[in-house]
């Protein structure tokens, strides 16, 4: 397997620049508007991670776990993480090292880490037609993309690029899913951006297809930028546009509440 090479990713800017302005739009309302206070974005943003957390439980859980009993289990491990990240953000601690991956997979699937213990899988594994990497290599290629993403300037971009390589690298026995999208959203989240989450079990499906037709093609021509892979970049940024979107709204709302008030 060949890290996709920074140069070549091709994202849609408009997009990202658009996101950049709901958010600064958001930092605006709290800044100037003699009607927002500076807890309202906060209220806000713990608000929708709380949604975040009980849309993870109902959908992921069911998705993912094989039983109720296995549901309550990913569902308390899943909100631990959340909480971890989250006061690893409030202290300035940004995702960027190797070692943060298997903090999370300890709080994330404590059980898939007693399997080999602060190490990458020992096996061979396979995603649908993808074969991933042979496990040797593992360690050396999640280096390379530790390396590779810090020349990644821009924290959407960094988010999804290491989103998608990491999937495909697929270091660990299981909770590999897990473990990349709370990276991700940790990376976007440090950078006062919302997360990014799966909605419905359509949107599920259509992750993982899209997931897939990518590793495919990058198998067969290594390190060249095709649809697929553009495909998948879009449809995370559009997930990131409708968050922003919605935090924007609740802001706004919380100061026009207030203004109708006096």
């Amino acid at each position: 397997m060949e890290i996709l090479p920074i140069k070549i990713i091709q994202v849609n800017h408009a997009k990202i620049n658009y996101i950049d302005y709901l958010v600064k739009s958001i930092y605006r309302l709290i800044i100037y508007s003699r009607h927002h206070l500076d807890d309202d974005l906060l209220d806000s943003y713990l608000s929708e991670m709380k949604k975040f957390k009980e849309l993870i439980s109902v959908k992921n859980a069911l998705m993912e776990a094989q039983n109720e009993e296995e549901a309550r289990v990913y569902l308390k491990n899943l909100i631990l993480t959340l909480d971890f990240v989250m006061e690893e953000i409030t202290l300035h601690n940004n995702f960027e090292k190797e070692i943060q991956l298997f903090q999370l997979l300890r709080l994330v699937s404590p059980e898939t880490n007693a399997i080999h213990p602060n190490r990458y899988r020992q096996t061979l594994v396979q995603i649908g037609g993808h074969f991933c990497p042979d496990q040797s290599i593992v360690p050396q290629l999640v280096s390379e993309l530790f390396y590779q993403m810090q020349s990644i300037t821009n924290p959407i971009i960094r988010a999804i690029y290491f989103h998608h390589e990491l999937i495909r690298i697929h270091p660990f026995v299981d909770a590999n899913g897990r473990v990349t999208r709370v990276a991700k959203n940790w990376m976007l989240m440090y950078d006062l951006y919302p997360p990014i989450f799966i909605n419905d079990a359509a949107q599920k499906i259509e992750y993982i297809t899209t997931l897939s037709k990518s590793f495919r093609q990058l198998t067969k021509y290594p390190g060249k930028w095709n649809e697929h892979t553009e495909t998948f970049f879009e449809q995370e940024l559009d997930r990131l546009v409708s968050n922003a979107t919605l935090l924007y709204e609740t802001v706004n709302k919380i100061g026009l509440e207030r203004e109708k008030q006096k």
